[in-house]
């Protein structure tokens, strides 16, 4: 247990963490609704493109976890089928076949990127799965 000045320091990280957080969020909550589409995927770096896919995955074995351990708290089935749909796919192959469908697509870059990935990727891999 903590005690004495390392508790004191653990208290001002913590309160450090919660305004930077609220910052943040504040700071999110300005453009909030904003899907990244077509129009956004295209025009970002190989960087971006992979940080919003794990950003993407990490939130949604975030959810798949917190499913496992609370059941009754389980709305939707979406994250668990997107883990099964998208076995077998790494960082690059799920980059590559965004990319590709856009450009395929290019009428289509106002589709949001989590839509295009339901459908061309996970859809397609539960279908494979069965």
């Amino acid at each position: 247990m903590a005690t004495g000045l390392s508790c004191i320091s653990l208290r001002k990280a913590v309160a450090a963490a919660c305004v930077a957080l609220l910052v943040v969020c504040g700071k999110a909550g300005a453009v909030e609704g904003t899907l990244v589409n077509g129009t956004h995927w295209t025009k970002s770096s190989p960087e971006v493109k992979k940080a919003y896919l794990i950003g993407l995955a990490n939130a949604i074995q975030v959810d798949v976890a917190y499913q496992a351990d609370n059941p009754q708290a389980s709305m939707s089935d979406f994250s668990p089928k997107v883990t099964k749909g998208m076995q077998g796919q790494t960082l690059d192959t799920a980059l590559a076949t965004i990319d590709k469908w856009y450009a395929a697509h290019p009428d289509q870059l106002q589709r949001p990127v989590v839509e295009t990935i339901w459908f061309e990727m996970v859809v397609p891999g539960l279908d494979n799965s069965k």
